[in-house]
């Protein structure tokens, strides 16, 4: 079942098409990373889920359910983390969780039971200073045990780690990794690292489109790279490679055959053409740019197997999720 729809959903501010006839869908259990540049249209396409933006067109659909702009029955299976959480500042964690759950319509026995399972889980439970006096992390953390309190089925985290440092980032995904299977997560990013982390399935939207969608390994094998990285052990077993495969500075036209055959140095398919592209260095790493990839690495087999050369490394480049936006949005 899809916890959340999404069908051609348009939205205008003025002359600005901000949403242009988006659709997509978030399947129960995922946890789903929308992924867009500052000012993609991310926030804007979850207020209209929480029913806090009247759509142009199309419509949102929450566990079934159509979502209205003012009226928020469909919100009862929403937890909401917007990116700058607001408390009150005089309020301690457990009686801010209590003040949610009375809201939610929780009895005190659930809320207490609750609250300290969350406050708990976001590693805050033994904290009872004013809440005035929590760091952003703290907050952030707070906020995600706020969310969860009425156990929804789903949970909307607008860019929830963009103002955390690399501590607090770590901390606010741990708990969404520990949520997932639990509950349904969309989180609004632009930090592309974070997806990979934490996601089994993305969007990224662009020019108020949806320009890719899917599973991660949807995605990568969708884009599937044609890039090998061989990491030497040594500076000596890097420059006996290059010399055997005639690459000192440039891809000659003869060289290795398909089969694997050493010809006269560089990498060539049966015909005759190279069977490189090109080829980048760092340090000891060598990264070869293959028209073939499955002759390019028997070709390397072949190589280091005459020459008595042991990569520390040896591996198909599988594309990043920076490969794949820079591709989606350029």
């Amino acid at each position: 079942m899809d916890v959340l729809q999404i069908e051609h959903l348009s939205k205008s501010f003025g002359p600005l098409k901000v949403i242009d006839d988006i659709s997509l869908s978030v399947p129960e259990g995922a946890v789903f990373g929308f992924l867009g540049e500052n000012g993609a249209g991310k926030t804007t396409t979850m207020k209209m889920a929480l029913g806090l933006l009247r759509p142009d067109g199309g419509s949102v659909s929450v566990c079934g359910r159509r979502v209205r702009y003012g009226y928020t029955a469909t919100n009862r299976h929403i937890g909401y983390l917007p990116d700058v959480p607001a408390f009150y500042p005089y309020m301690r964690p457990k009686e801010y969780l209590r003040l949610c759950g009375r809201t939610a319509g929780l009895s005190d026995v659930v809320i207490a039971e609750r609250s300290c399972r969350l406050l708990e889980l976001v590693g805050l439970n033994k904290v009872h200073k004013k809440i005035g006096s929590f760091s952003r992390g703290m907050k952030q953390r707070l906020g995600v045990a706020q969310a969860l309190i009425n156990e929804p089925k789903l949970l909307i985290c607008d860019e929830p780690t963009s103002a955390l440092d690399p501590v607090g980032r770590k901390e606010i995904l741990d708990i969404l990794r520990q949520i997932h299977g639990q509950t349904t997560v969309v989180f609004s990013t632009h930090i592309l690292s974070d997806v990979e982390r934490i996601c089994d399935r993305a969007a990224v939207l662009h020019g108020g489109k949806i320009v890719l969608e899917g599973t991660l390994d949807e995605l990568r094998a969708r884009h599937r790279t044609d890039a090998l990285l061989i990491e030497f052990a040594a500076a000596g077993d890097k420059a006996r490679f290059m010399e055997a495969a005639g690459m000192n500075g440039s891809i000659a036209t003869d060289g290795i055959s398909a089969d694997g055959a050493i010809v006269n140095g560089a990498f060539d398919a049966p015909a005759g053409t190279d069977l490189l592209d090109g080829h980048e260095e760092a340090g000891l790493e060598l990264t070869l740019h293959a028209k073939d990839v499955a002759a390019a690495q028997r070709a390397v087999l072949r190589i280091c197997t005459e020459h008595d050369i042991l990569p520390a490394r040896f591996e198909v480049l599988a594309p990043s999720m920076e490969n794949l936006f820079l591709e989606a949005v350029q």
